[in-house]
Order: C-alpha cells, then sequence, then structure tokens
C-alpha cells in the first residue's frame, strides 16, 4: 500500500458505539482535517459499524475479540498515512490537536512519536470518575517533555518506526499496558517521544470504584511490574514517578504503624504523604474547590495501597517465572 503525506487516525473499539459516536464527531471538527480515519472493530455486539459508517470512517471488523493490541495494528496495516494517531474511541479530541501533532512531526525530523494528555474536564461527573480522571491528566502534565513511553490513548508515531518496530505486543489479549511497552521498547532502540500537554482529548469513561481497582491493579500494576523487572528499568515519569514509588512506600509504613499501635509515626507518615502529594490535591482543588480534594485522600491513599499490593503481586509472579525460564530467556535473549 503506498504512503501518503497526512495522519491516519486510528480507533480499535468494542462496544462503545456510544462513546464511538462522541469521538468521531468531535475529530470531524478538528482544524486538521485528517487523511483518513479506520475504526477497527473488535468483534462488537453493539451498534458500533453503524456509527463507523454514519461517520465515514473506514471500517475494519474482526470476527473475534482480539484486544486492542491486534486492532490497532491490523489498523495500522492498512492506513494510507505516513503518521498513525492512535486514539481511544472514549476520547474526544480537541479540535487543534491533530495540528499541534503535525508541528511536533514537520519541525523535528528526529522525533519518531508525540503523545497528549487529557484535558481537566473530564465527561463523567461522578466522584470516582472525576478523580480517576484528574489523576491521569495531572499524571501527564506533570510528566518529563522527553516521554519514556507511548500512550494510545492519544498517541501519534510515524508510520515506519511503528512498522519497524513491530507495533503493539500480541500478548496483550486485553486492555492493558500494550502501548506502554511499545514505547519502552522504542525508546530502548534510541527512539523519541515528546509529550505535549497541549495536545487534549476529553475523557468520556466513566469509572466504578470496582473497576478502578480492577484496572489499575490487573491491567496496570501488575503487568507493569512484570514488564519494568524484566526490563531492569523503571523510569523516573509519569505513574512511577519516585515520588509515587515513595507514596506506596508511606502508605504501607502508615498501615503497618497503626497496626503497632505506633500513632507518632502513623501521624507523621500520613503528613509527609500529604505534603508529597500536595501538587496533586492544589490541582484537584483548583478544579473542584478544597473539599472534593479532601474527599480524594482517603481514595488516593487506597490507589496507593492497592498499586502496592500490585506490584508485589508481579514480583512475586516475575519470581516464580524467572526461576521456572530456561537460561536464555533469563539472560534476556526472548525477542520482545
Amino acid at each position: 500500500m503506498n504512503t501518503q503525506s497526512g495522519i491516519s487516525v486510528i480507533i480499535a473499539v468494542h462496544n462503545s458505539a456510544g462513546m464511538l459516536d462522541a469521538c468521531l464527531l468531535a475529530l470531524s471538527k478538528s482544524t486538521l482535517a485528517p487523511l483518513e480515519c479506520l475504526v477497527v472493530d473488535d468483534a462488537s455486539t453493539d451498534d458500533t459499524e453503524a456509527v463507523a459508517e454514519r461517520h465515514g470512517a473506514r471500517l475494519i471488523v474482526l470476527d473475534q475479540r482480539s484486544g486492542p493490541a491486534r486492532a490497532r495494528n491490523l489498523g495500522a496495516l492498512q492506513a494510507r498515512g505516513d503518521v498513525l494517531l492512535f486514539m481511544d474511541a472514549d476520547v474526544c479530541l480537541h479540535d487543534d490537536a491533530m495540528a499541534r501533532i503535525m508541528d511536533h512531526l514537520r519541525q523535528d525530523s528526529s522525533l519518531d512519536a508525540v503523545i497528549g494528555a487529557y484535558d481537566d474536564a473530564p465527561a463523567a461527573a461522578g466522584f470516582v470518575s472525576q478523580y480517576r480522571n484528574l489523576l491521569h491528566c495531572f499524571t501527564h502534565r506533570a510528566g518529563r517533555r522527553d516521554a519514556s513511553t507511548f500512550w494510545s490513548g492519544c498517541g501519534a508515531i510515524r508510520k515506519e518506526v511503528f512498522s519497524r518496530h513491530g507495533g503493539f505486543d500480541l500478548r496483550y489479549t486485553r486492555p492493558a499496558i500494550e502501548d506502554v511497552e511499545f514505547g519502552v521498547r522504542l525508546k530502548a532502540a534510541g527512539g523519541r517521544i515528546s509529550l505535549d500537554p497541549a495536545i487534549q482529548a476529553q475523557h468520556l469513561k466513566c469509572w466504578t470504584f470496582a473497576g478502578m481497582l480492577k484496572t489499575d491493579v490487573f491491567d496496570r500494576a501488575i503487568p507493569w511490574t512484570l514488564m519494568s523487572l524484566r526490563a531492569r528499568s523503571m523510569p523516573n515519569d509519569l505513574a512511577v514517578r519516585l515520588s509515587q514509588r515513595l507514596s506506596v512506600l508511606l502508605t504501607f509504613l502508615m498501615i503497618a504503624t497503626m497496626w503497632l499501635e505506633s500513632a507518632a509515626v502513623a501521624i507523621g507518615c500520613a503528613a509527609f504523604f500529604l505534603v508529597l502529594n500536595r501538587s496533586f490535591y492544589g490541582f484537584l482543588s483548583a478544579r473542584h474547590g478544597i473539599l472534593f480534594a479532601m474527599r480524594a485522600v482517603p481514595l488516593h491513599l487506597l490507589f496507593y495501597f492497592y498499586s502496592g499490593v500490585g506490584f508485589l503481586l508481579g514480583a512475586a509472579l516475575h519470581l516464580v517465572s524467572t526461576k521456572q525460564a530456561p537460561l536464555s530467556q533469563v539472560h534476556g535473549e526472548e525477542a520482545p
């Protein structure tokens, strides 16, 4: 397939027709029109196909659900543009986002990829949804501009680079960290990824506490830990910044000292935790007021607690797999 100059938008979707409708509507208002929009329907049973066709998107329909990694790879194979913009179906891109992306890639030929961030106005109104989506927004805003990984919620990459590095790992058969893993691979090979928080998208996702816990432990903490330990690298960036690792440690220390009835130590840990995360609470307060920020503290503590549990589970799984793996795999000779 001949490659043309321009952006191919690739959206992998499973049973999210309503959000996809909003996503494609926002895309149609972009100040820079994409060359094409490919919707890869990962075996949906709702009206996803009809929504994609109504908006004039190129539709790729999979007969069997296989996860966003394979769906996005298939979209990339059929894309005509020399730049691939991966988006989740539950985001609404700001109208200037694609123009900003192309500015980055045109002005710096050594740049391989550029990622954006969620805006600070998530659509879902519930407390848990606002907290979780704003946490993601804050994490990206605080991230290093020379990013350590990729993000497929709103991330663009040169097609040639994506193909050369093998695309997303098909071993991730459900939504997890396939984009993070690809970014780590790209960086390890000397690639460059830029984070520009001015490239924004509104997140539409409605979170429940149970859904947040399941996602953060099983689709984030455990696979991220396994990936980091296998690569023997954990960069001080995004969700694994040093301040966040310290927050996990402080949360466990608080619980341990409370159980041991060491009130003074527990209070000291709590105070240190609040100081360490003061920028985030200030961000929440500016967005929703001080009462919202105060309500978020217990949820934030819980977030770090179960993320720490996920890390321990991931470390245990890594230890077991290392003991069982052949020597060549232990030494990192296994193909990515």
